[in-house]
Parts: C-alpha cells; sequence; structure tokens
C-alpha cells in the first residue's frame, strides 16, 4: 500500500508540473515591436521536416538574459520554453510538428534586456508535407591544421534529437588521416572510408552477391599502377562497383590574396571504377587522359551513366588558377563493367569561365547539383564557392540563390526521396563550415537552409573548433566497432587490389 501511495502522489506532482507548463504566465509590462527578432541560429522563415530536433535559439545579441518563447501550430497545439535560452521540450516539439504536417508554426519571442521585455514581430516556420526519410547523418569533423592531422574523427548524429556518436576516431589509429565516410544511398550496410598515412588503407564494407553476405574489408591503400590512393569514392547503385580518383595532391599558401588563405590542387589525377567482387580496378582511356585531370565521379540514379569533372593539366604551381573543370559523362554497363566509347560535355568551362566540381545528381534522376568556383576544385578554400543546378532534362543550369551566401557553400549531398538536401557552408566566420539543410521541391525551387540544431546552439557553435566535412544522410545508424576497426586498421591485414 506504501509503494501505491507513493507513486499516486508521484503521479501527483507529474500531473501539476505539466499543467504548470501548459499553463505559464507571460512576461508583465512588455512592450512590443513590429521587427523580427535576431535570434541564432537563424530560424526565421525556414521550411523544416517531422521529425527534426527542436530548433533551439538565442538572441544574437547575448546582452538579452532571458527568453519567453511560444510555438502555435497552425493546425492546432503550442509549446512555450523560457530561459537563457529557447530550449523546447524533444517529445513536445516532435508531436507540435506532427500535429502540423504541411502547415506552418507561428513563433512568438519576448526577450528581456537590462530588466525590459520586449515582444517581438511573430515569425514563422513550415512543417514540410514530404518526409526526410533519414535517422541522420554521417560527417567527418577535422580541426583548422595544414600539414599536421592532429584529433579527427567520423561520426554520426541522430537527426531526432542531440546524440553524436563515434564511429570512427584517428586517437585509435595514430599519425593517420580518417578521410570521407561514404555509403551508398544513405545505406548504413554499404560503405567506405579511407586512411591515409604510412599504414593507409581504404576500408570497405559492401554486398557479395555470391556469398548474400556482407564483410569489412581493408585494401591496400596504393596501387602502384595508379600512383596514387583510391579517393572521392561514389558507389554504383547496383552496389557492385564503386568510383574513385587517384590523386596527387599539393597545397600552398597565399601571401597577398586577403580573402583566401590556401589553395589545394593535383599535380595528376584520373578516374577509375573500382570492382568490389574481383577486387579489381577497372581502367579506361576516356577517363584517365595524360594530359587531363579527370576528377570526383558520381554515378547516375539508375547506374547508366558516370559524371565527372576533367580540367587541362597546368604548369603547377605557377598556373594554378587556370585549372578549370568542365562536367562531363560517360556510359556505364553494369552487367559487363565497361566504360562506354563517348564522352559528353555538359558544363564546358570554355563556355561559363568558371570551374565544376562535387557533381551530385539527385535520386530522382532529374537533377544535378554541383559546387562552381573561378578555378581548381578544392571548394572549401573558396569564398565564391556556390551550388548550382543542372536540370538534366532541359539541360538548363542556374546558380542556388536559395541557399547561396557571399562565402564558401560546398559538399552537399541529397536524401532518398530527393525532397532534401544538405551542404556545407562557412557563412557565418569564413572560417569553419558547418551543415545545413534546404527543402526542394519538383520544380528546383529550395528553401531558405537551416542550420544543423544544437541543443544549446550558440554555445555549441562557439566552442566549437571543427569543421563539418563530407556529410550525408543515413538511413539507420551505422552499426561498427570503433575499437575493432582502429586494432584491424593498425594490423597488416589487407586485401590487395589489380588491374584489368
Amino acid at each position: 500500500m506504501a509503494k501505491i501511495s507513493c507513486f499516486i502522489n508521484i503521479m501527483k506532482v507529474l500531473v501539476v508540473c505539466l499543467c504548470l507548463m501548459a499553463c505559464h504566465s507571460k512576461p508583465e509590462n512588455v512592450s512590443k515591436t513590429n521587427v523580427l527578432p535576431e535570434i541564432y541560429p537563424d530560424y526565421v522563415g525556414v521550411t523544416i521536416p517531422v521529425g527534426i530536433a527542436p530548433l533551439n535559439f538565442a538572441m544574437v545579441d547575448e546582452a538579452f538574459t532571458t527568453l519567453d518563447v511560444e510555438v502555435k501550430g497552425s493546425k492546432g497545439g503550442s509549446i512555450h520554453a523560457d530561459g537563457a535560452y529557447a530550449d523546447f521540450d524533444i517529445e513536445a516539439w516532435h508531436q507540435l510538428l506532427a500535429q502540423n504536417k504541411g502547415g506552418s508554426l507561428t513563433v512568438t519571442v519576448c526577450a528581456e534586456k537590462d530588466g525590459r521585455w520586449m515582444q517581438y514581430k511573430d515569425f514563422s516556420m513550415d512543417v514540410s508535407a514530404d518526409p526526410l526519410e533519414a535517422w541522420g547523418i554521417t560527417y567527418r569533423r577535422i580541426p583548422p591544421s595544414y600539414e599536421m592531422y592532429s584529433q579527427m574523427g567520423l561520426y554520426q548524429r541522430d537527426l531526432s534529437n542531440f546524440d553524436e556518436m563515434e564511429l570512427l576516431q584517428n586517437t585509435r589509429t595514430p599519425n593517420q588521416c580518417i578521410n570521407c565516410h561514404t555509403a551508398n544511398r544513405t545505406n548504413p550496410d554499404q560503405y567506405l572510408f579511407h586512411i591515409r598515412g604510412d599504414h593507409g588503407a581504404t576500408a570497405i564494407r559492401s554486398e557479395k552477391r555470391e556469398v548474400k553476405s556482407e564483410k569489412l574489408e581493408l585494401l591496400q591503400a596504393k596501387n602502384e599502377i595508379l600512383g596514387g590512393s583510391m579517393v572521392y569514392p561514389y558507389w554504383h547503385p547496383g552496389g557492385r562497383y564503386c568510383a574513385f580518383s587517384t590523386n596527387k595532391t599539393s597545397q600552398m599558401f597565399h601571401t597577398t590574396k586577403k580573402n583566401k588563405r590556401i589553395e589545394v590542387y593535383d599535380a595528376s589525377s584520373d578516374v577509375f571504377v573500382y570492382d568490389t567482387q574481383t577486387h579489381s580496378i577497372l581502367r579506361d582511356t576516356l577517363i584517365m587522359k595524360k594530359y587531363w585531370a579527370e576528377n570526383t565521379p558520381a554515378f547516375s540514379p539508375d547506374g547508366k551513366w558516370l559524371y565527372f569533372t576533367t580540367a587541362q593539366r597546368q604548369v603547377y604551381p605557377t598556373d594554378y588558377d587556370q585549372e578549370k573543370y568542365s562536367l562531363c559523362r560517360v556510359s556505364f554497363d553494369e552487367e559487363t563493367g565497361k566504360i562506354g566509347e563517348q564522352v559528353d560535355t555538359l558544363i564546358n568551362t570554355r563556355e561559363t569561365g568558371k570551374s565544376v566540381s562535387w557533381p551530385r545528381p539527385s535520386y530522382d534522376g532529374r537533377y544535378l547539383m554541383y559546387t562552381q568556383t573561378d578555378y581548381g576544385y578544392f571548394t572549401i578554400w573558396h569564398p565564391e564557392a556556390d551550388l548550382w543546378l543542372l536540370d538534366l532534362q532541359t539541360g538548363e543550369t542556374h546558380p542556388m540563390t536559395e541557399v547561396n551566401s557571399d562565402r564558401a557553400e560546398s559538399l552537399h549531398n541529397w536524401n532518398v526521396n530527393s525532397r532534401w538536401f544538405l551542404f556545407t557552408s562557412r557563412r557565418e566566420d569564413g572560417l569553419y563550415t558547418r551543415v545545413y539543410f534546404s527543402h526542394f521541391d519538383p520544380s528546383g525551387k529550395a528553401t531558405k537552409p537551416f542550420l544543423l540544431p544544437q541543443r544549446n546552439p550558440r554555445q555549441y557553435y562557439c566552442r566549437l573548433l571543427y569543421s563539418y566535412n563530407t556529410p550525408d544522410f543515413t538511413s539507420r545508424p551505422v552499426e561498427i566497432n570503433p575499437r575493432e576497426i582502429g586494432r584491424r586498421i593498425e594490423s597488416n591485414e589487407r586485401t590487395v587490389t589489380k588491374t584489368d
């Protein structure tokens, strides 16, 4: 009986707490203004998916000590948050978004500064009817460094809350650089990443058709015939093949350009296709020309085309800013693993005077998103780098002005239904890349991007001295044992690749 009485008392307390939360009292003596609140992150007028983590925010002006925020749904429901910043209850936030799917949220912000309360003009957020169809995202976090690898790692993040988990940190593989976790169309069971260094490897987990099982293999990092490592991968949708480029990368520092610190260029690069079943590197002269630099490959969603960029090789490093990449494609036969006999040029640098990199076709096959810069392909160091969109049906291309800023945008990827995409941007300070999301409708129009949510966003991003790199969606959590993989990487276990 004592236990039952105790339980009843606890439930009463919970009910009272919930009532207090639902029936909060608004601040008194509030002055109203017809201007929008300046909040960080800027979530005013964004479009968000059901299931996204709460879009917590603070006032940009840190002199504001207290916030009182109410969010009401156009289809019903409301939530409230108050404190030093707007910290919404996760469960209540998800319920409100689900209730208002296809509708909108109205946000009322009251803020206190120097003992005075100010109520700002309401702003809205649209709740899209298009599902995100992703559990979370994967990415690399890397510190600001040029020569030393320092501490870096691959991580995954649950987009419904703020939980982040390690995939692999380079503290488990001392003195080596960990590159680019790349999945096949957000499939967490089929991925690869590369480890650079004296004891490097390409870790690849692929589905083997003949045995119908999955296994993580550690491939020999370099093939002497290729003259380099297997980098910048992109999976064929069938899962057997993966396209790579092999690059001899160098870097140099600017001494006179105020808005640029460093240039990264390739003394040489080629594109090739890897067969996961036979461990064979499939070379072809059409995409491995001697006096041309082929780079950043990507398969079409139907697997019938291989996109890549190509530039005429220059005298390095003196003519680094004359290296400008065109966008091309060549047919691919999945049954034979053969490249076609004709290369089509989709965007020609001779006509645009610009350089194309990181082609990423939407999974519905309609569009191709890419980054455009004045020259080169290492776009994170180019403030002029913008996202562009190519309509694969009409051949028309245009800048994505809805999401671009006056600083570098790059490293983008689609979700599986092609209604959302993510990308990195240095729009905040020009130094660190952060992850942004945008909704994309069938007509090719993107919405105002929103920053990856954090529990206390201002504190988190002000303290984070790392950049987000190569983000992508993942449909489920990636099952991985970092300790075991680290041990295997440190061992001499390697699968030798061969050339055709």
